[in-house]
């Protein structure tokens, strides 16, 4: 038969890190393929292959049976090829609207003209339910309107065949669902998707077949029909992985962690208003809501990065709330930030800088305002050894040529290995495998076992009623619930979460 993409042998490497070795996929027309695989396996390497970012050391591309060269995203945008990539390609500064047009857009007379454009993007919008105000500004949206953005970016372009790099990383159970049925009408359409997931859920759900990549290898192509999700996981990580999380009933200690009636001021209106919870030691405080509802204003408020209007953070009773970060950092707070690159890692850094970039100026890093390179090498080893972090120079890798999953693990173990009392852990498996995020569940639980307290901010439900001790549903910046796990189901969370029902208390 004649597939509609067909990648063979390609190889493509980067100094001595191979990151695909021989690869050969085939997609048929029409299908939704999905392309699996543990972090830093090569899957966005080869899609970013197939979409001209990167052209490959060996090997052919061939579309529709025809062979293609592929040098840049103009060539794979004029054989109707789009991408949505984990990590964003827009342009901050500009407005929605100029995102989605940037490089299609209409002019008259040596004029940008805009009618049509909107016309067709609010149409895209209303058929596809992909609300957001195409006014905005890039910058001033939450992440989870910005990949709408994205979505509606390849939607205006009219591509038939569209690649979807972990669309729904930061999208709700709902939203999920309705992705998930647009790519199926998109399928009906004729239109030929890959789909690259770390959710088996999500495969089982809508991709017809799946390929599985494992350390820049193919190890195969397998009916999803035929194929459980253990059998999956399995070949993606090359092991049996556990699916249930081990949580032992702990009694919570002390209260470590408070914050008091605090309010945030958003445009226009309280972004987060009189909001009040505390954690305390051996305990998991889960925060679920739909995003764009306050946590991440909360977030960063709590830890420094904008400032709020009224009330109180404290840590071990101590207020907190008009320190500098480093002084809330130094009084026991640490923090894995929602937005990797913009608040947790500097991308053009090495490994081991960004793993002392908090505590640099501290013995043994620095000796008489000098820094200590071998300490500060030896510090990076061990957490790579520990928290297994693959880059492909070691402690010496610039961040920016790292794969989304090991950036995260890098700074999940650089918080955890700081000295602290509250860890604040804000979409800590965003983008990570079956097994990475297996891991990080089991940190999560190790810090709770070891006494200290967890504020779990996370779009994933099954991630909040799995780890958490106490569930808060924040819906339009107010705590609307608090729910034992033990007692409540993902449906009546999901009815406080969208506003439906409020006022809950120990459910």
């Amino acid at each position: 038969m004649t597939y509609k993409i067909e990648m063979k042998n390609i190889t493509k490497r980067f100094g001595t890190l191979v990151a695909n070795d021989d690869i050969t996929l085939q997609v048929k027309p029409g299908e939704i393929h999905a392309l699996l695989g543990e972090n830093g396996a090569g899957k966005s390497t080869l899609m970013s292959i197939l979409f001209g970012l990167y052209v490959p050391d060996e090997g052919d591309i061939f579309i529709d049976g025809k062979k293609v060269d592929i040098h840049s995203p103009n060539d794979a945008n004029k054989l109707n090829i789009g991408m949505v990539h984990q990590h964003f390609k827009l342009v901050e500064p500009f407005s929605v609207l100029d995102n989605i047009v940037l490089g299609s857009e209409d002019s008259h007379h040596g004029f940008m003209t805009y009618e049509k454009s909107i016309e067709k993007i609010l149409n895209i919008i209303a058929t596809y339910n992909l609300k957001v105000d195409i006014d905005a500004i890039i910058s001033e949206i939450t992440v989870g309107q910005q990949q709408r953005v994205e979505i509606l970016k390849m939607l205006y372009r009219d591509s038939e065949i569209m690649i979807f790099d972990e669309p729904t990383a930061v999208l709700t159970p709902q939203e999920i669902k309705e992705l998930m049925q647009i790519m199926k009408n998109f399928a009906k359409e004729g239109k030929t998707i890959i789909l690259i997931t770390h959710k088996l859920n999500e495969i089982k759900a809508v991709a017809d077949r799946c390929t599985i990549l494992r350390r820049g290898k193919c190890v195969g192509t397998v009916d999803v029909a035929k194929t459980s999700t253990d059998q999956l996981a399995e070949m993606m990580v090359g092991r049996e992985v556990s699916f249930t999380v081990d949580k032992k009933d702990i009694k919570p200690g002390k209260s470590v962690f408070e914050v008091k009636n605090l309010s945030i001021q958003g445009r226009g209106r309280n972004s987060v208003t009189d909001v009040s919870f505390n954690v305390h030691q051996h305990e998991i405080l889960g925060i679920a809501g739909i995003d764009g509802n306050g946590q991440t204003e909360l977030v960063q408020a709590i830890t420094g990065l904008i400032p709020a209007i009224q009330g109180e953070v404290e840590i071990n009773g101590k207020p907190v709330t008009k320190m500098t970060i480093r002084e809330k950092y130094e009084h026991g707070m640490s923090h894995i930030p929602e937005d990797r690159h913009k608040h947790a890692v500097v991308l053009d850094f090495d490994l081991q800088s960004n793993l002392v970039i908090q505590n640099y100026y501290r013995s043994p890093f620095q000796k008489t305002k000098l820094l200590q390179f071998d300490a500060i090498k030896t510090h990076a080893e061990e957490l790579i050894e520990k928290f297994d972090i693959r880059s492909e120079k070691g402690a010496k890798t610039t961040v920016r040529s790292m794969s989304g999953g090991n950036q995260q693990k890098a700074i999940l173990g650089r918080e955890i290995s700081r000295a602290h009392d509250i860890l604040i852990a804000v979409q800590p498996t965003r983008g990570l495998d079956v097994g990475a995020i297996e891991y990080i569940h089991s940190q999560l639980l190790e810090e709770r076992r070891k006494g200290k307290a967890v504020l779990l901010v996370s779009l994933e439900i099954e991630e909040i009623m799995n780890l958490s001790d106490r569930i808060l549903v924040m819906y339009e910046g107010e705590m609307v619930g608090e729910f034992d796990p033990k007692k409540v189901t993902i449906n009546e969370l999901g009815l406080y979460m969208s506003g439906a029902k409020r006022g809950a208390k120990n459910e």
